[in-house]
């Protein structure tokens, strides 16, 4: 339907044969309508295809009915890491039942993600956004909050915000997979990072490093970019050790499943001669073979949960920080007992 075809709200009152004042009240769910009219004036809308105008209600209200996203990682890791799209649909669940827009971008971290911000608050092109992948002391927060904006950081600063968050425990998980593997006896765990500016990557490794600390084990760490090809790298690395793990606990399953390619290229069995975890339990992780062991979050949901925190906000409620549940681990057929060689060892020594 093109803008000149579409109803209004002088139709909807022509047609139902009341003021257009009265139809304003009745589709605003406004007191002075009695319930009879209010129930004909809605029938008349829906039967005529009435939807809401967001440039109407921008300029009635001072709003934009837009939320941003801007993601400061190479396209590259976006198009191939499933995460981003389901925490996108989430974000979508909440935003399209609402009238909100969504406005994405992708910006190199630095200078032009900083002018990015700075964009979308130019004349009010969005009412708030959503901060993903924290940094350390990150400098988003004071900028978007120097620019008038409202947010929702994804996760807890380690700096002072004024801004709401939705938090996961990401080293829960991380704590569940090296517990996993202790228990099925393997005593040479590593541990693929992410990037050490991201306070997330730091959670999980940090948790890695507390896990196998606790089982009285030394882990060995390489850190990554987050991507498959630094996952394929990174096992490469580690596999050409003198001592090679039996195990290795990746920080999300893109970098697993290269991992596993790899290893299979070697003429190695997994879960035989080498174990694997993954992080998120993307699609594409329960279809490889062997499906992989991985720690599972509900990104879809942080995403809904992130939309309905960032829209609260936005309608003035006071900052609150929500944590969602813990991650749990998904065992299937790529994790299994360490090598019989690799146990004789340790019981040697």
């Amino acid at each position: 339907m093109s803008q000149a075809d579409r109803p209004t709200i002088a139709d909807v009152a022509k047609r139902a044969g009341v003021s257009k004042g009265l139809v304003s009240f009745a589709l605003n769910d406004r007191p002075g309508v009695s319930p009879d009219t209010r129930e004909r004036i809605l029938a008349v809308a829906s039967e005529m295809g009435w939807t809401p105008s967001i440039r109407a209600r921008s300029l009635s209200v001072g709003r934009a009915f837009a939320c941003g996203l801007v993601i400061g990682r190479s396209p590259d890791v976006i198009a191939a890491d499933p995460f981003f799209p389901s925490l996108i649909a989430g974000l979508e669940d909440v935003f399209s039942v609402s009238g909100q827009v969504l406005v994405m971008a992708v910006a190199t971290p630095g200078r032009q993600e900083a002018e990015t911000y700075r964009g979308l608050a130019l004349d009010r092109r969005v009412d708030g956004v959503i901060l993903t992948d924290l940094r350390a002391d990150d400098p988003r927060v004071e900028l978007v909050h120097s620019l008038g904006l409202v947010a929702v950081t994804l996760g807890f600063p380690d700096a002072p915000s004024p801004f709401s968050s939705v938090s996961v425990d990401d080293g829960a998980g991380i704590r569940l997979a090296v517990e996993h593997l202790v228990a099925l006896g393997h005593r040479e765990i590593a541990h693929v990072a992410g990037p050490e500016t991201m306070l997330h990557g730091t959670r999980r490794r940090a948790a890695f490093d507390d896990a196998t600390a606790r089982a009285g084990l030394r882990g060995r760490v390489v850190v990554t970019d987050f991507s498959a090809a630094e996952g394929a790298r990174a096992t490469q690395e580690l596999l050409d050790a003198a001592t090679a793990p039996t195990a290795i606990v990746y920080s999300n399953d893109p970098m697993a499943v290269a991992g596993l390619g790899v290893a299979q290229r070697r003429g190695l069995s997994v879960p035989r001669d080498l174990s694997i975890t993954g992080f998120d339990d993307t699609e594409i992780g329960r279809h490889v073979h062997p499906a992989l062991t991985t720690v599972t979050t509900d990104a879809r949901g942080w995403g809904a949960f992130a939309a309905r925190t960032l829209l609260g906000a936005i309608d003035g409620e006071p900052p609150r920080h929500l944590s969602l549940p813990d991650p749990t681990l998904t065992i299937r057929s790529s994790t299994s007992t360490p090598p019989a060689a690799a146990v004789a060892t340790h019981e040697g020594e």
